[in-house]
């Protein structure tokens, strides 16, 4: 199928300017198409990739993506399905957000030199040389306030005691201008994004066909909601983040794993790039038998490969396999390395492990000495994968990698010990 009808049969098309145009335009040949992403954070989110994940979509069709970090417009902050202003970073924070960004906006796209490269572009760097008078005079000149009030994004502000500064006012205006700078210089005909973005986005095709005489496309996709209606993002709390050090591959392959069966083949249908008779393959598959979790299990790896790489799904489906009781006898230096990123570590000296009860409750799995001989009178503890008793001996057992002792306490209790 085309590729407009299999986004709208995947569930990613909410709204469009004319369907027939635009696929007309898709017909004639390759088309340049851009989605922006704002560094208010060192790290896009899980809800970010559904937009980064369109250029990726576009791209294999055999269109140009440009992902776009919003430099300039980060300064600002999109007041758009928020009832009160962002807080404003500092110069330097923003660089360094971007810097961070730009990084995660290169994972998922080809940058390799051909006909449909993938280019990232920074707003900043066209819109920062531009002075207030310019501003007005090419871009605030063919916008009405008529027009400005009319969008959602600014008439339910205007409605709260929080009201609207002239700042947030403006956003519409810049990324306005982002898009009739990339249709001018770089051939953009296309601007993607959340629903969320629709007013600004028009408002771009708005402009381009007042201050260039163009006509311009623009594409919305649903908000990535939670199957209590909220969005995913960093301001709900809890925010799965697309940075490594911020939410490991373990965890970030557990969130998806843990996906409710609910909401599971929506999320198959959006985030895979497998094609559409597959991901309905899967569904078909899971609904036959949910507690398998055939699906979660999908989506979890292809993301988890698409954002962090094989290695790093390889490494986190080992850990699960550790840290829900499989044998750590086998476990890798990598998969150990993901577990100590998952439960409380700790450096003994050797001699240490002649004092089994004292490890463990140094090791937090015990309140008491008096608690770890109760439990290990009830086989409670396991070290390596080994059942301890009250005479054990853990200077007696194999150590990991010749220097790592896994401790558990019951099913989900874990301590790595590494012995200096």
């Amino acid at each position: 199928m085309d590729l407009l009808t299999d986004l709208d049969a995947r569930g990613l098309i909410h709204d469009s300017t004319d369907r027939a145009a635009l696929g007309a335009r898709l017909a004639a040949g390759p088309l340049s198409v851009y989605v922006g992403f704002d560094p208010t954070a060192d790290s896009l989110h899980v809800g970010h990739l559904v937009g980064q994940l369109y250029l990726r979509r576009f791209q294999q069709a055999g269109n140009k993506p440009f992902p776009l970090a919003g430099g300039a417009t980060g300064m600002v902050g999109d007041p758009s399905g928020r009832s009160e202003e962002r807080n404003l970073l500092d110069i330097d924070t923003l660089r360094y957000n971007v810097s961070r960004i730009e990084a995660q906006l290169q994972r998922l796209l080809d940058f390799s030199p051909g006909k449909y490269q993938a280019k990232l572009v920074n707003n900043a760097d066209w819109t920062e040389p531009l002075t207030l008078l310019d501003f007005l005079r090419d871009v605030g000149k063919h916008v009405t306030i008529n027009q400005m009030l009319a969008k959602d994004s600014v008439r339910s502000r205007l409605e709260t005691d929080n009201g609207l500064s002239f700042t947030e006012f403006t956003y519409s205006l810049l990324q306005a201008n982002d898009f009739r700078h990339l249709y001018e210089h770089e051939g953009v005909e296309l601007q993607a994004g959340g629903s969320d973005q629709w007013g600004n986005i028009v408002a771009g095709v708005d402009l381009i066909r007042r201050h260039l005489g163009k006509s311009a496309h623009a594409m919305t996709h649903p908000l990535v909601t939670k199957s209590d209606g909220t969005k995913f993002g960093k301001s709900v709390g809890g925010a799965v983040w697309l940075d490594a050090d911020k939410t490991s591959p373990y965890q970030f392959r557990q969130f998806w794993i843990q996906v409710d069966d609910v909401m599971v083949a929506r999320y198959l249908h959006m985030f895979s790039l497998q094609p559409l008779g597959d991901t309905m393959g899967v569904i078909e598959q899971h609904e036959t038998a949910p507690e398998r979790r055939v699906a979660q299990r999908t989506l979890a790896d292809e993301l988890t490969t698409l954002v962090h790489g094989a290695e790093a799904l390889e490494a986190a489906r080992a850990a699960t396999d550790v840290l829900f009781g499989g044998d750590p006898s086998s476990a890798s230096e990598a998969t150990l390395a993901a577990v100590a990123r998952e439960v409380p570590s700790s450096v003994v000296s050797r001699g240490a492990l002649d004092d089994l009860v004292g490890v463990l409750v140094a090791a937090g799995l015990a309140s008491s000495n008096g608690d770890a001989r109760r439990t290990l009178q009830q086989k409670g503890f396991r070290a390596n994968g080994v059942q301890l008793a009250e005479d054990s001996q853990l200077t007696g057992l194999n150590l990991l990698h010749g220097r790592y002792l896994l401790l558990r306490k019951g099913k989900t209790n874990h301590h790595l010990l590494e012995i200096s």
